[in-house]
């Protein structure tokens, strides 16, 4: 008599290693490992790219008027930091701001600052500005923000020039 008793799976379900984790598996980690590289790497590639962007355009802080006035022309009317000192008796308050000149040497640039300036802004102080020149040739720049250069010894040095809201010198 012949045994005519089937197994219980299926013809087509044959069993593999592979549908119980054998060596097909290994490839598949292989894989997901490679994948997790490339995406750590493209990570750490865009984070150097950003530091070394960030810490270049941070380097050149600002241009001093004898660099500004010697390259205006390829600086054109793009914005960017101008530092000087500022010229003795030329601060004059207008309705939108102040205008003043801030020099280096023998070279002086005159800048129309529209808005409030800084409470320690004086003459004889270093400045920056940010703002343009108002033209390739032009010697007038158009400034919208002053910062006032100052370090943790400028009391000391000019105790005269720092002043209170009151009127007292601090």
């Amino acid at each position: 008599m012949t045994d005519t008793t089937t197994s219980s799976t299926p013809p087509h379900a044959a069993s593999s290693s592979a549908d119980i984790g054998g060596p097909a598996l290994p490839g598949l980690r292989r894989r997901r490992s490679r994948r997790l590289w490339v995406v750590f790497a493209v990570l750490i590639g865009a984070f150097i790219f950003l530091l070394v962007e960030g810490l270049g355009s941070s380097l050149d802080y600002f241009d001093t008027v004898d660099q500004a006035l010697a390259h205006r022309g390829t600086l054109g009317t793009t914005t960017f930091r101008l530092e000087g000192v500022v010229v003795p008796g030329s601060i004059h308050s207008t309705r939108i701001g102040t205008n003043f000149e801030i020099s280096e040497g023998p070279h002086s640039v005159a800048v129309r600052n529209t808005g409030s300036p800084p409470q320690l802004f004086q003459t004889n102080i270093p400045v920056v500005v940010v703002g343009h020149f108002t033209s390739v040739t032009s010697n007038l720049f158009t400034s919208n923000q002053i910062l006032v250069k100052h370090s943790a010894n400028y009391i000391a040095q000019y105790p005269n020039r720092v002043r209170a809201k009151n009127g007292t010198v601090r």
